[in-house]
């Protein structure tokens, strides 16, 4: 089953919309779901902490615009298909 990385932080409203999508996606598409507080290391908190929230599939990370339905639906349909 394929993975996708949700990364994000407690109390964000950006986040839980992109989570939402990613979930909604998960009804149609084989995936697992894998949320990643950047809080929880070092070196994420300095990656993504003006980045987030964060899609990452299959190695490519989906961020600020391209965190609509339509390109995260592309993106999960590459790997799941």
């Amino acid at each position: 089953m394929q993975k996708v990385i949700f990364y994000t932080k407690d109390n964000c409203l950006l986040c839980d919309e992109a989570y939402s999508l990613v979930e909604v996606l998960s009804y149609d598409y084989p995936f697992e779901v894998e949320k990643i507080d950047i809080y929880s290391d070092d070196a994420l908190l300095e990656k993504y902490h003006l980045l987030i929230p964060v899609v990452k599939i299959n190695g490519r990370e989906l961020v600020g615009e391209e965190l609509t339905f339509e390109k995260i639906e592309s993106e999960i349909r590459k790997v799941c298909n």
